[in-house]
């Protein structure tokens, strides 16, 4: 039995003793976890509570969202009056000067018809153009004013009171060309999108534009292709206090592992250990699905002598927010066990919003720290926090206080701190009271199914809990590692580690009204799609070594899509609408041998990690209906798209035919195991004439093609490795070594590209195709230029999984839950 396959199968309340043994079997080595990383995951949980470093030094930069949007967490340390700064550091801020329509949905004069050449003069007569409300745009659901021509031109008037602006920018989004005027002057030109709000500075020349009273903004847009917006406003950086003395920490090492992020500091006389836990361990849901993080401080003297400490943690209420215009309303209040602070927009709009490119807004976050450690809280600005802690006064706040960019501001005197290691513990919870609207009904997050139970019990819970499951989540991480440099190698270990939170996090657990589990996925820098399968399906490895449960929590849905007549097509869905929101498919365009494939590899795979096969009984009508199409369609695809779509419309494609074969093969073994012996025999048959049919078919060489037909091309055939993982054995093995031979030729500094097409790559489908090697030196040569795309990428996100193979940038995506799919080789 494996070290992971024991901790499956253990619960939370007797795993201490065993956690304890464990670390002392594992080999101190083996514990150097990833120490590089694109971005550094902090506080993980799900696509709305997901906090990271974009930066090597975790005191370099402002903490953030995956989407990039800032969500400021703020650490400092003070020793012996000297403080220093350990985490983030100060984020921008702006004062409105003209909202633009995310503050208010302001007036606009606007015309669709080329106007005379003077429209951006003050004095031009704009009385014969229309009056619209902004945001302009093509999307019903989105824009205020609908707009579906060629060209915008609009005027805005208004009025100031004074021009004495500090740092004026425009604040500004349009899609597609855009050139701006202040008063008939052009202060702006672009042509492209911008495809969320940027800031540009505006010179002294622009400034001098604006004037006391009346004044014009004035606007031309062009829509090129594909969407239309526009929607301006101006802001103002506000004039700089003097700020407090902080002395920038020296951090010495940052360590990631599978549920941990620690970092290192010296803090002149005294040592700071800073420790981020998200304790996502996935084989007891109730932790699992708990919204608490762990963020502790542990703090040392390093010179033999004694010293004076005290620690300070400030949190946004930007994590409660999706832009930083929003209105919140903060408060602190206590427990029998804590002391809290708790913010969250006013107009708490429950699920009203779905896409992409959004953070939460409704819901509240939450600072918690134990009434034992007397800390003095309060409510204020970044700024305010920090000088209040630095000048060492009491800071009197109001109990419940409202306004925009505030900051939880908790101070914790350690008093004398000598060489014996001291702790501060401070808990961020986030209650999003409904995470998912399921069909038209809103459900509750899966830790919120008791009615009784409330935020307040589950930080007590995460207070009483915090000993044991540190050690429990030290030994995961320790096991995992172990496993996965036995399985694949120090570097295929490392990025493992790194690809643990980030895959888990981009999932919401709840309970569907049919009492199945659900845990939905966010198509993350995609399209926002929730529970799309060509998402799953490279995201599963992880949850197939972890726990099964929570991939039938990813294919449930879309059973159910079908089953409930919703769906009508006899091929499998691609997705069940936008995040967080599950109604209908919303992608444009079928993916109907790709889903329908990964449906069934994925039940088998299930079946087989489980021994049994009743969790494909109970859909074994709709499996039958999706294999039947793969018998008629799958062998020699029609033109069409598969999950690689970003590289577009693909006839007779090989790989995707290796899904239709491995696919039907799979059914095969379910057949099989249900005793259905006539129909496993039928379809057995089927899989091994079309492998064989195959075979001849793409053959070109020395390799196979990229498309049937179409020899001197190539491809990846990532697909061939559940036909190795299932042991259907319908393929030989000398396709996978002729195969990996020649991707061992191909390969370019940061990667094994895709294909013959482009050089760029999806690094998960790298790993996939490397466990068709037969040797760990093949496999560890295709993982290594992996490896170091995750530590030189110069694109710094979290961990990207489509990049180019000659310099390692981002092409697109972040954040994604395909990253899951690195644990593949721990599946053999």
């Amino acid at each position: 039995m494996t070290l992971s396959n024991v901790y499956i199968r253990m619960s939370v309340n007797n795993k201490v003793t065993l956690a304890l043994l464990l670390f002392l079997l594992i080999p101190a080595g083996l514990y150097a976890q990833m120490e590089k990383a694109p971005a550094y995951p902090l506080i993980i949980h799900d696509p709305y509570f997901s906090v990271w470093s974009f930066t090597d030094q975790l005191n370099a930069s402002p903490t953030k969202h995956w989407t990039g949007q800032d969500q400021s967490l703020t650490g400092l340390v003070k020793v012996d009056g000297t403080v220093y700064r350990v985490l983030g550091n100060s984020a921008k801020v702006y004062q409105t000067v003209l909202p633009a329509s995310d503050e208010t949905a302001y007036e606009s004069k606007y015309t669709e018809a080329t106007p005379a050449a003077d429209w951006m003069k003050p004095a031009f007569d704009d009385q014969a153009w229309k009056i619209g409300k902004a945001p302009f745009g093509d999307s019903k659901g989105v824009s205020n004013t609908l707009w579906l021509s060629r060209d915008l031109w609009i005027r805005r008037t208004f009025t100031l009171e004074q021009t004495d602006l500090n740092n004026l920018l425009l604040k500004l989004q349009h899609d597609d060309n855009a050139e701006v005027y202040i008063n008939g002057q052009q202060v702006y030109r672009y042509a492209g999108w911008l495809n969320k709000f940027q800031y540009f500075p505006l010179d002294a020349a622009a400034r001098k534009l604006l004037k006391k009273g009346e004044n014009i903004l004035a606007i031309h847009v062009e829509n090129t292709g594909g969407g239309a917006w526009l929607d301006a406003g101006l802001v103002q950086e506000p004039v700089v206090q003097k700020k407090a003395d902080i002395v920038q920490a020296q951090q010495k090492q940052v360590y990631i592992s599978a549920t941990q992020t620690r970092y290192e500091f010296t803090c002149g006389k005294a040592d700071v250990t800073l420790t981020f836990t998200s304790p996502l361990l996935m084989n007891d849901l109730a932790i699992l699905s708990r919204p608490v993080s762990y963020i502790s401080y542990k703090v040392k003297a390093n010179d033999g002598a004694s010293h004076n400490v005290e620690v300070y943690f400030g949190a946004s209420t930007a994590l409660a927010t999706n832009l930083p215009v929003q209105d919140v309303v903060a408060q602190h209040y206590t427990t029998d066990k804590l002391s809290i602070l708790k913010a969250g927009t006013k107009e708490q709009p429950v699920l009203a919003k779905k896409g992409d490119d959004l953070r939460i807004d409704w819901g509240y976050s939450y600072i918690a720290v134990p009434l034992s450690a007397q800390a003095q809280q309060s409510i204020t600005t970044a700024e305010e926090g920090a000088a209040v802690f630095t000048s060492g006064k009491a800071n009197s706040t109001q109990h419940t206080v409202e306004g925009k960019n505030l900051t939880l501001s908790t101070t914790v005197p350690l008093g004398q701190i000598g060489s014996e290691v001291k702790e501060q513990l401070f808990l961020v919870g986030y209650d999003d009271i409904y995470a998912i609207q399921y069909f038209g009904e809103n459900l509750r997050p899966w830790w919120r199914q008791d009615a009784l139970q409330t935020i307040e019990k589950q930080l007590t819970l995460a207070l009483q809990d915090y000993p044991s499951l540190i050690k429990l989540c030290t030994t995961f991480d320790q096991g995992l590692y172990t496993r996965a440099t036995q399985a694949g190698g120090e570097e295929y270990a490392k990025l493992c580690a790194l690809a643990y939170r980030q895959a888990i996090a981009a999932h919401k657990l709840v309970k569907s009204p049919q009492g199945d589990i659900l845990f939905l996925s966010k198509e993350n820098y995609s399209n926002g799609c929730i529970n799309t399968v060509d998402v799953t399906y490279p995201s599963a490895p992880l949850f197939l070594v972890y726990n099964p449960d929570l991939l039938k929590g990813m294919l449930n849905g879309i059973f159910y899509y079908s089953e409930s007549g919703k769906w009508k097509k006899p091929w499998a869905a691609h997705d069940l609408g936008t995040y967080p929101v599950v109604s209908a498919q919303v992608y444009g365009e079928d993916m109907p041998v790709e889903e329908s494939g990964n449906m069934i590899i994925l039940t088998a795979a299930i079946a087989k990690r489980e021994g049994n096969a009743n969790y494909a009984k109970l859909h074994w009508q709709t499996l039958t209906q999706w294999v039947q199409f793969l018998e008629k369609d799958g062998f020699d695809p029609a033109n069409q798209l598969c999950t690689d779509d970003f590289a577009g419309h693909l006839a007779r494609n090989a790989n995707l035919s290796v899904k239709a074969i491995v696919g039907i093969g799979a059914y095969a073994m379910l057949a099989d195991m249900l005793g259905e012996k006539d129909t496993a025999s039928k379809y057995r048959k089927v899989a091994e004439d079309f492998a064989k049919r195959w075979i001849a078919l793409a053959d070109d060489g020395d390799h196979y093609t990229l498309a049937f037909g179409k020899p001197g091309t190539w491809s990846q055939k990532y697909n061939l490795a559940w036909d190795k993982l299932l042991q259907l054995n319908l393929f030989p093995t000398s396709v996978y070594k002729k195969e990996i031979k020649y991707y061992l030729g191909k390969q370019n500094k940061f990667g094994l590209p895709l294909d013959s097409r482009k050089t760029y790559t999806k690094s998960d489908w790298i790993i996939w195709t490397a466990t068709l090697a037969d040797n760990p030196n093949d496999f560890k040569a295709l993982i290594s230029p992996i490896y170091k795309y995750a530590t030189q990428t110069p694109t710094r996100v979290p961990l990207s999984d489509w990049h180019e193979t000659t310099d390692g940038k981002q092409v697109g995506f972040q954040a994604r839950s395909v990253v899951g799919g690195y644990f593949i080789k721990l599946l053999e």
